[in-house]
């Protein structure tokens, strides 16, 4: 049998990161697809870069993907690239459209062209619910973004639909949750809190200014949430999935613990700063990932606890080795 080829987009990121190491460890021939940029951030591959090929593309352009899927004949596309951060949809709405909306059309149509048998995950976001219509949220909730990633969000995920239904393409989305690690990126509340309790405790800083403390979200563990994605594709059937862990927490509950693990209370560092708020704040957000649990076998294995401990000890251990 054939080696299985897998293209995953965005693998500089976050989840492309646990994606292609896990897709290793199943034995994958793991290609990565970057942009020709002088800025690319190699951190969190460079464990695993002389095991993977990395080949330039980008989704502002399909005749680039139309070329790198012709050159690598992949059997799975994981389409993890997109402008992913909340805030910065508020000032580069535009651009957000382009990649994280227009650029799954784009990767979708390359794919229909190229071989339309090539199995495509697309990364769908749990802010596609926004201002919740129902509690808890599951795959026939009703979606109402509340930002304009949100909303690029909801039209990559019903174009993904779209030419499923059109091209009988085997096309599946993931509707995955908050899904955190030590390799977040730093503008992203969970490790800016992580990170910044680190600094306090080593002294290199004496508060923490955040946004929406009683925000509540949907917190998992990145590295368990990307054998969801593997698992989507490997069904008879195309099918949506919501990925969480039914439980949710509030930021508050996150600095309460991520202070705590290290003696402290976050009451005493912690300042409200409404720079951080959004203009039109999601309060509440918790998946129903009964389907993923029957359907795929799937469940997560870090507790919310273990995570915030992961995450905060990560910093602590990054931030020493820094200031040696």
């Amino acid at each position: 049998m054939a080696k299985q080829r897998a293209l995953i987009t965005g693998i500089t990121g976050q989840d492309g990161s646990y994606l292609a190491e896990f897709l290793l460890s199943h034995g994958y021939e793991v290609i990565g697809m970057v942009r020709r940029s002088s800025t690319v951030n190699f951190e969190r591959i460079k464990h695993i870069q002389d095991k993977i090929t990395l080949v330039t593309g980008d989704l502002l352009d399909e005749v680039s993907l139309i070329h790198m899927l012709r050159d690598h004949r992949p059997t799975e596309v994981y389409n993890l690239a997109a402008q992913s951060f909340v805030q910065t949809s508020w000032p580069q709405p535009v651009f957000t459209g382009e990649t994280t909306a227009l650029g799954v059309t784009r990767m979708l149509d390359a794919v229909r062209i190229v071989d339309p048998d090539i199995r495509f995950y697309q990364a769908s976001s749990s802010e596609m619910f926004g201002k919740v219509v129902e509690v808890p949220q599951h795959e026939d909730t009703p979606f109402y973004p509340r930002s304009p990633y949100g909303v690029a969000k909801v039209y990559g995920h019903w174009i993904t639909v779209n030419y499923r239904e059109s091209y009988n393409m085997y096309a599946c989305s993931g509707i995955l949750f908050n899904h955190e690690s030590p390799r977040r990126g730093l503008e992203f509340v969970t490790r800016k809190i992580s990170n910044g309790v680190a600094r306090i405790k080593l002294g290199l800083d004496e508060e923490l200014r955040l946004g929406n403390l009683d925000a509540r979200r949907d917190w998992g563990f990145a590295g368990d949430y990307v054998e969801a994605m593997w698992l989507m594709l490997q069904q008879d059937q195309p099918d949506d999935y919501v990925v969480s862990t039914n439980e949710t927490h509030s930021v508050r509950e996150f600095c309460e613990l991520a202070f705590g693990n290290l003696d402290l209370d976050y009451r005493d560092y912690v300042v409200m700063d409404e720079r951080f708020m959004r203009p039109a704040e999601v309060d509440l957000l918790i998946g129903d990932s009964t389907k993923a649990r029957t359907k795929l076998g799937w469940e997560p294995k870090t507790s919310f606890p273990e995570l915030v401990r992961m995450m905060g000890d990560a910093d602590m251990k990054l931030l020493k080795e820094q200031q040696r």
